[in-house]
């Protein structure tokens, strides 16, 4: 099924220099559109500056150097005429730890249609609808819809998780990036939100950085192993557990390094 899809993401030779450190060398991939993809490999493979490569964020240091081509939804996103806003509209970010904004709930799912609207007196029914549909595809709605004046960083761990994914939603982004999002939570909250990736699987693409190989195993259609900065093996991820072809990818599942 999933090789009839069309690309979400294709980087062809992209290579990132951190000064003169290469974290990624000659970078050459697919990430079909509408999949959970894995990102996974030991500590300082290149995982989590790849998923940012996605929306330009390493670019906020100034020692930074890239090269070669990334194309979301066939669009390469260094071009010259490449908004950055618009880029990080389309393609959403969840963190490590929970990062909601210490104003209320509310607030914190209007907060992007608040910055990017280009309406600055946008209706309070707008706002509400937006609220209501975030906080529903989430899972929230029921638990805070008479709590939306509660601060988001009031919130269990698992909920400000969600909510941080909710604040993405009214833009309508078509990627949502996760680095480790579930890195702070416990066995339960893990649950929650891999749930929730199966429930936006689909209308969204979701890309996720994590080195929980169960997690990997159990949450994502395609898997993508890194070693050294370089793609070793990409594959499903049921083919990439049961019949790795590369003996890297072997061992590293079956946790003889990482």
């Amino acid at each position: 099924m999933s090789d009839s899809l069309q690309p979400c993401i294709t980087t062809r030779d992209l290579n990132l220099w951190y000064g003169k450190f290469q974290a990624l060398i000659d970078v050459s991939v697919t990430i079909k559109e509408g999949l959970i993809t894995s990102l996974i490999g030991p500590s300082g493979c290149g995982k989590t500056t790849l998923l940012r490569c996605f929306n330009r964020v390493n670019e906020r240091y100034g020692y930074v150097t890239t090269t070669g081509e990334t194309r979301i939804l066939g669009k390469n996103i260094y071009d010259p005429d490449v908004s950055l806003i618009e880029l990080r509209k389309s393609v959403g970010m969840v963190f490590q730890r929970p990062n909601p904004l210490p104003i209320s709930v509310y607030e914190n799912v209007v907060f992007g249609l608040r910055i990017h609207s280009e309406r600055k007196d946008l209706k309070r029914s707008t706002l509400d609808q937006a609220v209501e549909t975030a906080l529903t595809e989430v899972g929230l709605w029921n638990d805070l819809k008479d709590r939306l004046d509660a601060k988001g960083t009031s919130l269990q761990l698992e909920q400000q998780q969600k909510l941080c994914i909710a604040r993405l939603l009214p833009l309508k982004p078509r990627l949502i990036l996760m680095d480790e999002p579930c890195s702070a939570l416990d066995v339960e909250g893990t649950r929650a939100i891999e749930e929730l990736m199966f429930g936006l699987k689909g209308r969204y693409t979701i890309v996720i950085v994590t080195h929980n190989m169960a997690q990997a195993r159990r949450a994502s259609d395609e898997c993508i192993f890194m070693l050294l900065g370089e793609i070793i093996e990409h594959s499903r991820t049921e083919e990439l557990f049961l019949k790795p072809t590369h003996p890297k990818t072997a061992e590293y599942i079956e946790g003889r390094y990482g």
